[in-house]
């Protein structure tokens, strides 16, 4: 039953409160400026709960999203493996003024409205990202936290931008000896102390992302060297790489450190390493087409990416015969669809399959 109290409201004047009692519910009360209003709203609540669909909204109307985006950050993103990234990425909403707003107050037009502020300077891909972290912390406080979200979760609503298209790099001929050659120079000025050639083999033989480069150790070696066991990977389910006779060859010639590790280094130092050597050899590139008297390749050692080894490395297992399922045993994905992402199969290598 609902019953309607005229009151006076926090700045004196007077407003109207409808509360709502009814058996097996808790006492629901809102305050309205209109009678109107709280009669409209009371006249709601009595029928959800008579139908027995009824949900109190109070939580929801008293949360911000400032207020849920920072318990998702303390209870739900420490145990992800990319919490430093989505901390930062956190930090962006508690700036937008999206934050402040309640969660019954979120809908699709304000979701929208921060999709476009932050298309204004970020790539449609960060901003895609955004909007699936939103919805997942949505997703979170309305399922586990008991928050209900009246209007359904509002990332839903939204078009999403779309999605840029996947690279395709590969190496082109000459590419990797340069490449490498390039490596072995950067090392000789650091003393021989960067194992960045080294990496970029071990990347195109197995296919492995740079993270699981990084964090290997002697001890996940298996049956006399011929197996890596990569205990932590992206997906989260360890895989067994096997390795070819070129990546053996690469690892029985690396010194043993004491600390277990395969290479001592982070992994954003792999990429800036990388990142040199490959300025290094697009250098002494165009140098030697200045010697010769030719014009050099405006594609040969540009736009080039540590990233790019795997979608190279990957392309090659095909191209050695494997068939889709014992390259995504050794490349570690879990889709066909993903698998596929990472081929770039060439037409010219197709011809002589074809007959």
């Amino acid at each position: 039953m609902a019953t309607l109290i005229q009151r006076s409201g926090p700045t004196g004047r007077r407003v109207w409160q409808a509360r709502v009692r009814r058996k097996g519910y808790p006492s629901i009360a809102r305050t309205f400026d209109r009678k109107t209003d709280a009669e409209a709203w009371a006249r709601q609540v009595e029928a959800e709960m008579q139908r027995g669909v009824f949900i109190s909204r109070i939580e929801a109307e008293n949360t911000t999203l400032a207020e849920v985006l920072r318990r998702y950050a303390s209870e739900v993103t420490p145990s992800k493996k990319g919490a430093a990234k989505e901390e930062s990425r956190i930090s962006v909403f508690l700036r937008d003024p999206i934050a402040s707003r309640t969660l019954a107050a979120l809908d699709g037009a304000t979701v929208a409205e921060f999709r476009d502020r932050r298309l204004k300077i970020n790539a449609p891909k960060s901003v895609r990202n955004d909007l699936t972290l939103l919805r997942h912390v949505l997703q979170v406080a309305d399922r586990e936290w008991r928050l209900f979200l009246p209007r359904g979760n509002p990332v839903d609503a939204v078009r999403k931008p779309p999605a840029p298209r996947g690279r395709e790099r590969r190496l082109l001929p000459g590419e990797e000896t340069r490449l490498l050659a390039a490596c072995r120079a950067y090392a000789d000025s650091r003393a021989g102390t960067s194992p960045i050639e080294s990496l970029v083999i071990l990347a195109l033989e197995t296919a492995m992302r740079r993270g699981e480069l990084a964090s290997m150790r002697w001890e996940h070696l298996e049956r006399q060297g011929t197996v890596l066991r990569v205990p932590e990977t992206k997906t989260g389910e360890p895989r067994r790489v096997p390795l070819s006779t070129r990546a053996r060859a690469v690892l029985d010639a690396l010194p043993r450190r004491i600390d277990g590790y395969v290479w001592g280094i982070r992994a954003d130092s792999i990429t800036q390493a990388f990142d040199r050597a490959v300025k290094r050899a697009r250098k002494n590139y165009e140098a030697e087409c200045q010697a010769k008297g030719e014009k050099p390749d405006g594609r040969m050692l540009r736009d080039l990416r540590f990233h790019d080894l795997r979608h190279e490395a990957t392309s090659r297992l095909f191209e050695k015969g494997l068939n889709p399922m014992q390259a995504a045993a050794v490349t570690g994905h879990k889709t066909l669809q993903m698998l596929k992402r990472y081929t770039h199969l060439r037409a010219e290598d197709l011809v002589e399959l074809l007959g």
